[in-house]
């Protein structure tokens, strides 16, 4: 008995043309990707056997090499989140046509738009030599170290507010030194909570792909400035996904 098949949807374009974008190796199958059309929205789909797909690396890679492909061809991507199957065709069709709101406000404004991302990490030697040069941390850590561990306890929590203190000050201080130059080159920016003690900053920027030269020259011209003291994660492009707000589940579509 052969497995049912299924619709995996990777994002949306905005074309009234069908279009491929070649092959995939999807879990050991080589897969075509097209679109299924409503309106100008254009759905990139391949066809697969209807099952749920797990976020293993190797997916979510395969699901991030289509889109980008897309991306070389398309300047209006619409990223849909990973793992969405349909039945059938039909089916796709309705979810662009429940969405098609959504979209038609959506592709004006990320047209020709694409996002980068940076992350700006301290590197140790740097924190641990500025921190130290903090006289009441320094003073804390001896009065620490002088205590046995019961007797310490409230000047470990005290030790360890200072250092959140400290690292707040310093992501202040990448927010005012980094991210405020890099602001008027992008459409739209967007920080999000650093991962990690050591990440000062955490930042995303929509920007037009006219400016994405100057951006890089900005990013590099940042990065001189401080290689000697920070780690840059500078990543993309990518479509806008920190700038669209688009909650899709497979289970909102279906009729009941």
């Amino acid at each position: 008995m052969s497995e049912e098949q299924g619709i995996y949807v990777f994002c949306c374009i905005q074309t009234d043309e069908a279009a491929s974008f070649g092959a995939i190796d999807f879990e050991g199958e080589t897969r075509d990707i097209r679109t299924i059309h409503y309106k100008d929205a254009a759905m990139v789909v391949t066809e697969v056997p209807m099952k749920i797909y797990h976020p293993s690396r190797e997916n979510l890679m395969m699901h991030q090499q289509v889109i980008s492909t897309v991306m070389e061809s398309s300047d209006t991507v619409v990223p849909i989140s990973f793992g969405n199957v349909f039945h059938t065709d039909e089916d796709v069709e309705a979810l662009a046509e429940s969405l098609y709101p959504q979209l038609e406000t959506l592709f004006p404004q990320i047209k020709g738009k694409i996002e980068v991302g940076l992350k700006v990490i301290g590197k140790k030697d740097w924190l641990e030599k500025h921190i130290n040069q903090n006289e009441q941390v320094v003073q804390k850590k001896k009065v620490v170290q002088s205590k046995s561990e019961a007797a310490g306890y409230f000047d470990r929590i005290q030790l360890g507010e200072m250092a959140k203190d400290f690292f707040q000050d310093m992501q202040k201080q990448m927010e005012t030194e980094i991210h405020e130059p890099l602001k008027p080159l992008a459409e739209a920016v967007k920080t999000n909570d650093p991962i990690g003690e050591k990440m000062l900053l955490n930042a995303a920027y929509l920007i037009d792909r006219e400016q994405e030269a100057a951006f890089d020259e900005k990013v590099n011209e940042l990065h001189d400035k401080w290689q000697d003291r920070v780690d840059f994660k500078y990543t993309g492009p990518w479509p806008a996904y920190n700038f669209i707000n688009i909650q899709l589940k497979v289970e909102e579509q279906e009729t009941p």
